[in-house]
C-alpha cells in the first residue's frame, strides 16, 4: 500500500471511531437537511485540522455532500433546508450551512433574505471565510 493510501485509511479510521459520537450529536439525522434513515457520513469542515475534531466535523447524507462536493449539480430545492440549518448550534454545522447558502445567493432570492437575516458570531464569520 502507498503512503498516499495508508495516510487515507488511517484517516478514514479516525473519523469512523467518532461515528457514534457524531450520531448521537445529530440524533442519526443529516445535520444540513435533517434527512432521516439514510446513510450519513462525516463531512470535514476546511480548513481541515491535523487529527479529525468532531466540532469541526458535520453528519451528512449523500444528496448534501454530493452538491456540496459538485456544485453544478446543486438543487436548489433541496438547499429550502438551510432555513434551518444556519441556525443551528452546531459551529461546524453553520458554518456549512452558510457557505453553501452564499453559493446561492446570486441565483435564489430566497438565499438572499435568509443571508440578510443571519448574525454569525465574529469565530463563526472568521471560519466560514477560512475555506
Amino acid at each position: 500500500m502507498s503512503k498516499g493510501q495508508e495516510k487515507h485509511q488511517k484517516r478514514a479510521n479516525e473519523l469512523m471511531m467518532l461515528g457514534k459520537d457524531l450520531a448521537r450529536r445529530a440524533h442519526s439525522r443529516c445535520e444540513l437537511c435533517s434527512a432521516m434513515g439514510v446513510s450519513l457520513r462525516a463531512y470535514e469542515v476546511l480548513p481541515v485540522p491535523p487529527v479529525p475534531d468532531i466540532d469541526k466535523i458535520v453528519f451528512i447524507c449523500g444528496v448534501c455532500y454530493e452538491q456540496i462536493e459538485n456544485p453544478k449539480l446543486m438543487d436548489t430545492n433541496h438547499w429550502h433546508c438551510l432555513t434551518s440549518a444556519v441556525w443551528s448550534t452546531t459551529p461546524a454545522v453553520q458554518v456549512v450551512a452558510v457557505r453553501v447558502l452564499k453559493r446561492l445567493i446570486d441565483h435564489e432570492s430566497w438565499a438572499e433574505d435568509l443571508y440578510d437575516q443571519l448574525y454569525l458570531e465574529p469565530d463563526i464569520q472568521c471560519w466560514i471565510s477560512n475555506a
